[in-house]
């Protein structure tokens, strides 16, 4: 959700008691039209009176705002099932007319990393970002990247982006629109991979129980390196082209909703890369539909289904016979609650199912 730029003047002016009479009821109407905008200020507002002091550091500011913001952004997503990223443009003016402003003005308030007498009083921005099974949120990260991240993943920091690299270690998935920034590349670590990259934005899916690393670029260019391997050449994407990269080389991914094409000689034969039709929409595109509140499947069999089953739903699902994993479903599900979800699956296949709370058991009919 984005704040407009008159609405952080407000708040920045009203929590330094600064607004005047007019100021406040402007920015109580507004409020007023708004409850995500206004659980933001309400969260701000409790931080600041749990622990306000004069700031006079612009990089304590700019930690503190981007804590804040993330909190926010959690609380105020919570329950929700549609988000959207950001167009670039749109995303860059978020950042420096929404957080940069609030810098500018509140330079010298909020809270200090370290108060007159010394003592430290500010947390660390949390170097770990945690999304349960079942949700999908976004973020803001120290150097103003967002990341969105799915139902059940991970991202860590390494070194909270203050050295030459900034450097991400991800379990699960993510999609990241990169600030530029020439003098430190970003770096993303799925599994044994390291993706580098400038500014740009693109997709990455790595849970640990997936057979396949997979990279999905939109726009700039990214290099791809498999930790481990001598003189190895990194493998480069260009936009609208994924690559699919086994944990094990005796693993081949099987074509989704995409084009395969030849791979450069370069290559090894364990890579693929997938051209992606780039007529579609990025809301309608089978790597990207999550963003949108949406499970996409093609050709999964019931045991890989299942999988992204329990991260949607936020469920258990159990097996009772071998033969109903092999089933294979095609489809999509976006606001099913997760019973018309198993009611849909057996219209299309044969099998039976038991849902008890959040756990499920599936067996077959015989």
């Amino acid at each position: 959700m984005e704040i407009p730029e008159k609405i952080w003047h407000l708040m920045a002016k009203s929590l330094n008691k600064e607004a005047t009479p007019g100021e406040l009821d402007e920015l109580n109407q507004l409020l007023q039209q708004d409850t995500g905008i206004q659980q933001q200020y309400e969260l701000l507002t409790r931080i600041w009176k749990e622990n306000g002091q004069d700031l006079d550091d612009e990089g304590n500011a700019r930690k503190l705002i981007l804590r804040i913001i993330n909190k926010a952004d959690q609380q105020a997503g919570t329950g929700e099932d549609y988000f959207e990223p950001l167009p670039p443009r749109r995303r860059r003016r978020l950042w420096v007319g929404g957080v940069a402003i609030l810098i500018a003005l509140a330079g010298w308030w909020i809270f200090s990393e370290i108060n007159s007498a010394g003592r430290s009083i500010l947390k660390k921005i949390p170097e770990s970002l945690v999304v349960n099974k079942g949700s999908r949120s976004r973020y803001l990260l120290p150097d103003g990247t967002t990341v969105w991240l799915n139902a059940g993943s991970k991202l860590h920091y390494e070194n909270d982006f203050r050295g030459t690299t900034r450097v991400v270690r991800l379990e699960g998935e993510a999609f990241f629109d990169v600030i530029k920034d020439p003098k430190r590349p970003f770096i993303v670590r799925a599994s044994d991979i390291d993706i580098r990259v400038l500014g740009t934005a693109f997709n990455v899916k790595s849970y640990p129980e997936d057979k396949n690393v997979e990279t999905t670029l939109y726009r700039g260019l990214v290099n791809v390196v498999r930790h481990n391997t001598k003189n190895a050449p990194a493998i480069q994407l260009k936009p609208n082209e994924k690559l699919v990269l086994p944990k094990e080389a005796a693993n081949t991914p099987e074509e989704l909703s995409v084009k395969q094409v030849t791979a450069p000689k370069a290559i090894p034969a364990s890579f693929t890369i997938i051209r992606i039709d780039s007529t579609k929409q990025e809301s309608e595109r089978f790597e990207t539909a999550w963003l949108y509140s949406r499970l996409e499947f093609r050709g999964d069999s019931f045991e890989e289904l299942a999988l992204k089953l329990e991260r949607w739903y936020n469920v258990t699902i159990t097996f009772t016979d071998e033969e109903v994993k092999q089933l294979r479903f095609n489809g999509s599900f976006e606001r099913e609650t997760v019973e018309q979800a198993f009611q849909a699956l057996q219209a299309a296949s044969p099998f039976t199912y038991i849902i008890n709370e959040n756990e499920i058991s599936i067996g077959s009919t015989r």
